[in-house]
């Protein structure tokens, strides 16, 4: 609990202090009354990358591929549904309707122009009911080094710029200390953008199916943008883009590939901390320090 909060809690049966507690908290969403099958979601939402990756590769003529069903090892990674006709199921299914319309979307995008058009007129995330603006990207598309984050947090969402507020001036001072930003807030020389483009509500982390519908546009912002370098800012961006389990922890510091049949050549990808975490962790921002000379030391090189 905050400790620093004004809000007296003597009577928890009084509905106004709950609330008003709540909010100070930081709780400004409510939980339905039907629960979610995450297993069913994580292997839904692995089908569906399946879907976009072989959609990627497909001729262009045949972009407009049938529904696929899921397949026999990820129907048993979840509890066979109940008599149940709606819930959990539904939502799965809903989602899955939703990758496939977003990687249409995306994979007719021609360049950054036509995507960032493509992500407004998107209605396929529920965080977009929720967010102020669509935060899409900043800096230059035609960057070597590309810079991507897990979500937009609140200054984001009402500036509709990736990486504002206090982290952004955190991550802007990173980058100016390093040489990649020749003036504070400059940031013509890197190109920098987010896994997710709508806020989840009360900055929580983005489930599974919030960043499966998502990553059709993101797989297809990194085709266009084509950088040399992919620097990925927190545990859920690295897992998303990466396609590793392991946590922030154990992937910063390492170089990776990441290949896809829209990028003229592999790009090398490495993981570091997010600014959040080292405005929460500041013992954290040697290691970090490190890895970002490490990151500038291969990007001359490239």
């Amino acid at each position: 609990m905050n400790q620093h909060s004004d809000t007296t809690f003597d009577d928890p049966m009084n509905p106004e202090a709950l609330l008003k507690w709540y909010v100070e908290m930081g709780v400004d969403e409510c939980i339905t009354s039907e629960s979610v099958d995450r297993y069913a979601v994580s292997a839904q939402m692995l089908e569906a990358k399946k879907a976009a990756q072989a959609q990627q590769q497909a001729p262009q003529t045949n972009r407009q591929a049938p529904q696929q069903a899921p397949s026999q090892g990820a129907a048993s990674l979840s509890p066979k549904p109940k008599t149940q006709p709606n819930g959990p199921a539904q939502q799965v299914q809903a989602t899955d309707e939703m990758v496939h319309m977003a990687v249409e979307l995306a994979q007719n995008a021609k360049n950054v122009e036509q995507l960032r058009e493509a992500v407004l007129s998107f209605e396929g995330c529920h965080l977009k009911k929720t967010a102020m603006n669509t935060v899409f990207a900043d800096g230059n598309p035609k960057a070597d080094i590309m810079f991507i984050g897990e979500a937009p947090a609140t200054d984001e969402d009402r500036q509709g710029v990736p990486f504002a507020g206090d982290n952004g001036k955190l991550f802007d001072q990173m980058l100016q200390s390093c040489g990649l930003e020749e003036k504070l807030g400059d940031r013509s020389n890197v190109y920098i953008t987010n896994v997710l483009f709508w806020r989840p509500p009360g900055n929580r982390n983005p489930t599974l199916s919030e960043i499966a519908v998502c990553l059709p546009f993101l797989e297809r912002h990194i085709e266009l943008v084509d950088p040399k370098m992919i620097v990925l800012l927190g545990g859920a961006a690295a897992k998303a883009v990466l396609g590793h389990h392991e946590g922030i922890s154990r992937l910063r510091g390492r170089w990776f590939t990441h290949a896809t049949p829209g990028l003229s050549r592999p790009a090398q990808a490495t993981a570091l901390f997010h600014p959040a975490y080292l405005l929460r962790s500041p013992a954290q921002k040697r290691r970090a320090w490190g890895d970002l000379l490490s990151i500038v030391e291969k990007l001359e090189t490239l």
